[in-house]
């Protein structure tokens, strides 16, 4: 089944860009494209599409106030913020306001489908967002990727996902809307599940084994 997209972004060529991409995957039909927010309701509404990438900063109407308007609007659909740089507070201000997680723009096809196939399937997909250089000491952390480890819920990966992005535990429950002891005791079934002891170790253990 072809997935409609919609697409919003101000710059010509990273919808190009993306644009080339998706057609690439032989599964996407970008059903409209618009250089800001204040088409969304209407493209919505005309297309019906199944997904949309959202740039977070544009003229006129940037993508945080086009979420917000989705949902005073009650406007239902799994939707991706494109950002340029890793802009913390207005990324968890989207979370907040009903976006399943957000990418780079220089994204890769792969990343890119990944992506819209898990927000379509209702789950949340955020870019982990770890430094190489602590990547690359992921061996001094003693961390055995051959090991069996205990299945981690559909809540526990979004968490881990929000962790490994660099948000706290507050802010990880006011994203998700849940009380912060919740998502503390999320974390502490999440490090005895990766039998790990922090936070560090159990998003790098995560990587290690493609669980996020």
């Amino acid at each position: 089944m072809t997935i409609k997209l919609l697409l919003v972004d101000d710059q010509n060529l990273v919808k190009m860009g993306i644009c080339s991409l998706l057609e690439l995957s032989g599964r996407i039909s970008v059903v409209a494209q618009l250089d800001n927010g204040l088409g969304v309701i209407d493209a919505i509404e005309s297309h019906q599409p199944d997904v949309m990438l959202l740039d977070i900063r544009m003229p006129k109407m940037n993508g945080i106030e086009v979420l917000a308007k989705m949902k005073e609007l009650d406007v239902l659909l799994p939707t991706i913020i494109l950002t340029t740089f890793d802009e913390h507070d207005l990324v968890l201000e989207s979370i907040k306001l009903g976006a399943k997680g957000y990418l780079r723009k220089d994204v890769s096809l792969d990343s890119l489908m990944s992506a819209i196939d898990t927000v379509i399937a209702g789950d949340m997909c955020i870019q982990p967002g770890i430094t190489n250089q602590v990547i690359e000491n992921v061996s001094s952390l003693g961390i055995d990727d051959k090991e069996e480890l205990e299945a981690l819920s559909n809540g526990e990966v979004q968490v881990l996902r929000l962790a490994a992005a660099g948000y706290s535990n507050n802010e990880i429950a006011e994203a998700m809307h849940k009380s912060s002891g919740t998502v503390r005791n999320q974390m502490s079934f999440i490090l005895a599940k990766l039998q790990v002891r922090d936070r560090t170790r159990a998003v790098l253990k995560a990587i290690e084994h493609g669980l996020i």
